[in-house]
């Protein structure tokens, strides 16, 4: 088992994502990088650090490099810009200057807020992924979107900057509760739905084997996700236009997880998303009843809740949030829908009656 996908950036090889079955080759993937004798601080969290921290910190201290760990509490009210301040402040104390390099290690919380304090610390820090999640493997360690939360809004500061390697240890998942494990289906559906309905048929057929964890499975999903994903930055890095076909289920599901205090996780959030979108096409005939609810079975399948059950919060209430996103433009929701399975386009028609009759069915 071994895979590699070249993310290119304005038309030049920019990062590799490396697929394999252990930390083993991290040491030579990173001598790629030409770093030696430099700092390197592996940034994480409390339940990554416990399993994995020791061990990559080994791996890379074979390069030549001194390793720091920098461990914050686990979870997604930790990302933010008081934690980032912490890191800024170990970074000063350890001398780290803009020749070193920052690692993040764990999950899709770890990855965006090391990016972005690579990208703002001394105004740009090289910095590398080692995504431990299945959600972190497939979609948010690929692309260079970075952020933090702001005072329970998501993501809404941050910066557009690269990694310079991305290492991905299929092993990892083995490792992850089934619901954490689960979460992450959300965003590979989301890939064959917005862009791929072969994918999506064979993540129907192939269930079975990818919740059992087989390893020929897992490498053949994570590395199409991943150059679905690749292929849509790769034409716009920077959102500014098909790019934001990835925030399909997002805007609805965003809302929905701020409403809920993030006590759901990111995925499962955007699966609400996802069916109340697909109940718009449903309801305009670009979806048949047949395609609607063989997609609420493949969530299923794929160990989903469907609705959420008695909600401290209103369908306006997810209205009103969805406003407030970084995806509207101009107080307009961007709506991402399907033409077809397989096929998404960006809409700004989408009506908030039309919303709010589709959440009718998550929110029960």
């Amino acid at each position: 088992m071994s895979k590699c996908v070249n993310v290119r950036y304005e038309g030049k090889p920019c990062y590799d994502i490396v697929i394999e079955k252990d930390f083993s080759k991290l040491k030579d993937e990173f001598n790629k990088l030409g770093k030696t004798g430099r700092k390197i601080c592996i940034v994480t969290d409390s339940n990554v650090g416990k399993i994995y921290s020791q061990q990559v910190k080994e791996e890379l201290e074979k390069t030549g490099n001194s390793c720091f760990v920098y461990t914050f509490p686990a979870g997604e009210k930790y990302k933010e810009l008081n934690t980032v301040q912490n890191i800024y402040e170990f970074l000063i104390k350890n001398s780290f200057d803009r020749n070193d390099v920052l690692a993040a290690l764990g999950g899709g919380v770890v990855g965006d807020l090391t990016g972005y304090t690579a990208a703002t610390y001394l105004r740009g820090i090289d910095f590398i992924q080692i995504p431990t999640s299945l959600l972190a493997q497939v979609d948010s360690s690929i692309g260079g979107k970075t952020g933090v939360d702001f005072r329970g809004y998501k993501n809404m500061v941050g910066a557009f900057y690269m990694p310079k390697l991305v290492y991905m240890n299929i092993a990892c998942l083995k490792t992850l509760s089934k619901r954490l494990f689960n979460s992450g289906f959300g965003e590979i559906i989301k890939h064959g739905l917005i862009k791929d309905k072969d994918y999506y048929e064979w993540l129907k057929e192939s269930y079975q084997k990818i919740n059992e964890l087989d390893d020929d499975a897992l490498e053949q999903m994570i590395y199409t996700s991943c150059n679905i994903k690749r292929d849509v930055v790769e034409k716009d890095p920077k959102e500014k236009g098909d790019r934001a076909l990835l925030n399909y289920g997002h805007t609805l599901g965003h809302a929905i997880e701020k409403l809920l205090d993030f006590k759901c996780y990111h995925g499962e959030c955007v699966v609400f998303g996802m069916i109340a979108a697909l109940k718009i096409d449903l309801n305009r005939g670009n979806i048949t009843t047949e395609e609607y609810e063989d997609a609420l079975n493949v969530f299923k399948s794929y160990g989903f809740n469907l609705t959420v059950e008695n909600p401290s919060f209103s369908i306006d209430d997810v209205i009103r949030v969805s406003k407030s996103d970084k995806k509207a433009d101009a107080g307009k929701i961007k709506f991402i829908r399907l033409n077809s399975i397989g096929d998404a386009t960006i809409d700004k028609t989408v009506s908030e009656e039309e919303m709010k009759a589709a959440l009718k069915t998550v929110l029960i």
